[in-house]
């Protein structure tokens, strides 16, 4: 059951990139009063998949699986790193090339 908790921050890791991916698709194609909401949607999903890695490591500490703890901490933190450096990106690229448009 505790597994789930990576593969739903994987998901919605690829979430919080898709999001501002695909609003930054919209640019030139239609007027899109949808981008202050899609990038709260991938900030939201940023946290909530990162929230699942510390239940995940919080369940390796209860249980007293150290080696498993040991030997995935130091990619987890790295992924964080990335995805939180990439999701900033992203939406901080969206709020450059929407901040001239306001939803009416």
């Amino acid at each position: 059951m505790m597994g789930w908790l990576n593969i739903g921050s994987l998901v919605l890791g690829l979430i919080a990139w898709i999001l501002p991916l695909v609003n930054l698709s919209y640019v030139n194609k239609q007027d899109n009063k949808n981008w202050a909401a899609l990038s709260v949607m991938s900030l939201s999903a940023c946290v909530i998949a990162l929230s699942f890695q510390i239940f995940y490591n919080y369940h390796l500490v209860k249980i007293g699986d150290w080696s498993a703890l040991m030997d995935t901490t130091g990619a987890v933190a790295i992924a964080a790193a990335v995805l939180i450096a990439g999701t900033l990106f992203f939406n901080t690229i969206n709020l450059i090339v929407y901040r001239g448009t306001t939803a009416k």
